[in-house]
């Protein structure tokens, strides 16, 4: 009887080591949950600033399997989802563009946010914050944001969809930073699963090409100038 009260003792203290562990471990994911929104929500907030902007954007492509000139384009933004890339040319952009950021953090209870690390990036010591969003309808999978603390700015994003679709995305910033706003996009795509307009497609037959060529990624340089913010946008530009 004696051996069984000790083993019993024993397992009852083991199972109460482990219910603490769970609690300490709950509450660590809890805290870290709760600051990876708060970082979120510096950059949301910065981000809002502008309320309406319109800027210049010169496009460069290099895509081993596409050579073109580099193109200029209009780009129109604001709040409430409204967002417009206008070309006379045909402007390649990857479908996790401009905008996609702004949609991602507006509902910080759409998402779990994780505090993965810290790192160097850019001379710069950033946070690495990792999203997941919470509902099955998102086409994004998984998100990842190294962000500097100290500015509320987003230096690099990693978003991967549904489709296995990596866009990695690099942002570099001057005058317009009070806003969030980048002087330089940098898109770094797989060229196997990146998807161009189909009018270039057929031009180029890039199916045969992308199987000949030997280079795995391809770059998309946007140069953003002229920026006009809070100045006004007319409605009838997205329409």
């Amino acid at each position: 009887l004696q051996i069984q009260q000790k083993r019993y003792f024993v397992m009852r203290i083991r199972i109460q080591y482990i219910l603490i562990v769970l609690c300490i471990i709950s509450i660590d994911l809890s805290a870290q949950n709760e600051s990876a929104n708060s970082i979120l929500r510096s950059v949301y907030q910065k981000i809002q600033k502008a309320d309406n902007y319109s800027a210049k954007a010169n496009i460069r492509v290099d895509l081993p399997f596409l050579k073109m000139l580099p193109i200029n384009a209009n780009v129109y933004f604001k709040k409430n989802d409204k967002f417009k890339v206008d070309s006379k040319s045909i402007a390649i952009l990857p479908r996790q563009n401009f905008d996609q950021l702004t949609k991602m953090l507006a509902d910080t209870n759409s998402f779990t946010a994780m505090i993965q690390a810290k790192e160097v990036f850019k001379e710069l010591p950033v946070t690495i914050v990792s999203i997941i969003p919470l509902a099955d309808t998102s086409d994004l999978i998984l998100g990842r944001l190294w962000i500097d603390e100290k500015t509320s700015l987003v230096h690099k994003a990693q978003m991967t969809t549904k489709t296995n679709v990596t866009i990695l995305t690099e942002y570099f910033y001057g005058a317009q930073s009070a806003y969030g706003l980048p002087d330089k996009i940098i898109f770094t795509v797989d060229i196997k699963k990146f998807k161009i307009p189909k009018s270039v497609a057929a031009d180029i037959n890039n199916t045969k090409a992308k199987e000949e060529t030997k280079e795995k990624q391809g770059r998309i340089t946007v140069l953003m100038s002229n920026y006009l913010i809070n100045k006004g946008v007319d409605d009838s530009v997205f329409k």
